[in-house]
């Protein structure tokens, strides 16, 4: 009997999880699903306790679809490989924390939807407290990001000179090298940086002076005919204007209307 009951269990428990691992929530409508492709990236998109994606913009998204007529599925993706993937339909579209700055011609734009500093972070008692104070230093950075590019492109040409920028292929590793002391300093995200700051309760330090503030928007392949990316920035002006967008960034981050001035 014990295992007859085991074996129950575990035949419920795949039926509940997809190929990604994740819980599959109980759809009771037959309507069709948006996938949605993203990396971990809180407090953007990330598993919560259950094992279940959240953050900013699952939400965002499972609203917006909810009210165009769609279901959704957020599968997890390698960032690097988020343009081959969309363009070849293994997902409908790239939602996670994405910036629109440099990328205007290689997607269908929704957005923007949400702005975002692109920031520094340091040790608690670096002796670097601006960005002149990079000059010589050691830096990390997420791989296919902005910090990346503005650094390795140094488009700033008054920037200050790094020895090395080390690119990095998860988010959590930049937090880790710069932990450990392998790196002085660390770029990304603000709000996913504060995320991680409060997780962890690490004694990091962000500086001042952003490198740069970005448009965060939802990416769709550019021969896609669906008109999605049209119903979906109409959704999300909508949702923006009745006080959702606000509420739920809100249940993330201190401050969201800072994160709506997008114009």
């Amino acid at each position: 009997m014990r295992k007859i009951l085991y074996g129950a269990l575990a035949l419920l428990i795949t039926a509940l999880t997809d190929c990604n691992g994740y819980p599959q929530s109980a759809v009771t409508d037959n309507r069709p699903v948006i996938k949605i492709g993203s990396d971990n990236y809180p407090p953007y998109n990330y598993l919560d306790e259950n094992g279940v994606p959240t953050g900013i913009d699952v939400e965002l998204a499972t609203e917006a679809f909810d009210r165009i007529g769609y279901n959704i599925e957020v599968i997890t993706i390698d960032w690097e490989k988020k343009k081959e993937l969309v363009e070849n339909g293994e997902i409908d579209c790239i939602i996670g924390c994405f910036s629109m700055e440099g990328r205007l011609e290689d997607y269908q734009w929704t957005g923007p939807y949400m702005v975002s500093n692109q920031v520094i972070a340091v040790n608690e008692h670096s002796d670097i407290y601006q960005l002149s104070d990079l000059e010589g230093k050691n830096l990390a950075v997420q791989s296919t990001t902005k910090p990346e590019e503005f650094f390795l492109n140094r488009e700033d040409e008054q920037g200050p000179r790094l020895e090395n920028l080390i690119i990095l292929g998860h988010r959590e590793q930049i937090y880790t090298f710069l932990g450990k002391g392998y790196v002085d300093a660390i770029a990304a995200h603000e709000a996913s940086i504060l995320q991680y700051i409060n997780d962890y309760d690490v004694k990091f330090r962000i500086l001042e002076e952003p490198i740069m503030t970005v448009g965060i928007g939802a990416a769709f392949a550019k021969n896609d005919t669906r008109g999605l990316s049209d119903q979906l920035k109409q959704t999300l002006d909508k949702m923006r204007e009745d006080g959702t967008v606000e509420r739920i960034i809100g249940k993330y981050m201190d401050n969201p209307e800072e994160y709506l001035e997008v114009d």
